[in-house]
């Protein structure tokens, strides 16, 4: 039972990570990462043990993150994921990230507590003295990391932030992120939490989902289903700055912009930014006439 869990938990997070890496690949040319990183979850199937889980979720995450960083503008100075305490990031995106795995390991544990599970009995991850005991928090944690990722990409490739929004305190030198960032962070990452997925017939917010999977993980241990599934709902990733709208884009000709009814003004601001390799959005209507 405890492989068997374990899998169900690493199979939902290789499967999230791929998932955000296509998501980046309509904008980006990551075939590559994306290959490798396929290539090492291929041997997923393959593990017989809890050990070997973990062997194939560490070399998945390795070119996760290789892919992730690639996209990554320098001047945030990112180079792979920092596993250190929230508090001792040294650069800007690793620094969102571990902030926001904070808030996802409060959900997990509220989830946990909610419904009666030991929070210290985990199926993929060992109590350690570097963390915390309470194993089966770590483990809720991983098939629901990418809204985190996800989250922080958007930031980042939007530039809604800069160094100018964080600073490194007086006494220990370790960076920290200013009020009014954290403020629309925040907001952010409680909208990422709230977007409902449809997931049995009803639209839940993912941290109601939080609390579903532990419901059901409860009647699994207790023998009254027959199989736990964390790869389900897989949610919808979707971007309206792709590669190919963005060469439709700049391929507009007045022509084209009446035949669509589109306006001066918003052709001029959609090649503006299609010029730009910022992460854009464009509104459904006008996303609608483009795809015609």
């Amino acid at each position: 039972m405890k492989f068997s869990v374990a899998r169900s938990i690493v199979q939902a997070k290789v499967a999230r990570n791929l998932q955000v890496l296509d998501w980046l690949a309509q904008r980006y040319d990551i075939e590559k990462p994306i290959r490798l990183t396929k290539h090492e979850a291929f041997h997923l199937g393959k593990a017989r043990s809890v050990v070997n889980l973990r062997t194939v979720e560490g070399r998945v995450a390795l070119r996760y993150w290789q892919a992730y960083a690639s996209v990554i503008p320098e001047c945030f100075d990112f180079h792979g994921r920092m596993t250190s305490h929230r508090n001792n990031a040294s650069d800007p995106v690793n620094l969102a990230l571990n902030y926001a795995y904070g808030v996802l390991e409060g959900e997990c544990r509220a989830a946990i507590n909610t419904i009666g599970l030991e929070p210290s009995v985990g199926f993929l991850h060992e109590p350690s003295s570097y963390q915390t005991k309470q194993s089966l928090v770590y483990d809720l944690q991983e098939p629901y990391r990418w809204l985190v990722d996800h989250v922080v990409l958007r930031m980042v490739l939007s530039r809604a932030f800069s160094w100018d929004d964080f600073y490194f305190t007086g006494d220990d030198y370790r960076l920290r992120i200013k009020p009014p960032l954290l403020d629309r962070y925040a907001d952010l990452l409680r909208e990422q939490f709230n977007f409902g997925v449809m997931y049995r017939g009803k639209r839940l917010p993912w941290d109601t989902l939080i609390l579903r999977k532990c419901q059901e993980l409860a009647r699994y241990l207790l023998g009254e289903t027959a199989r736990f599934d964390l790869r389900s709902p897989k949610p919808v990733l979707e971007r309206s700055d792709t590669r190919v709208l963005r060469e439709k884009i700049l391929r507009l000709s007045s022509s084209d912009a009446q035949t669509l009814r589109l306006g001066k003004s918003t052709v001029h601001y959609l090649k503006r930014r299609a010029r730009e390799k910022k992460l854009f959005r464009v509104y459904a209507p006008v996303l609608a006439r483009l795809r015609e």
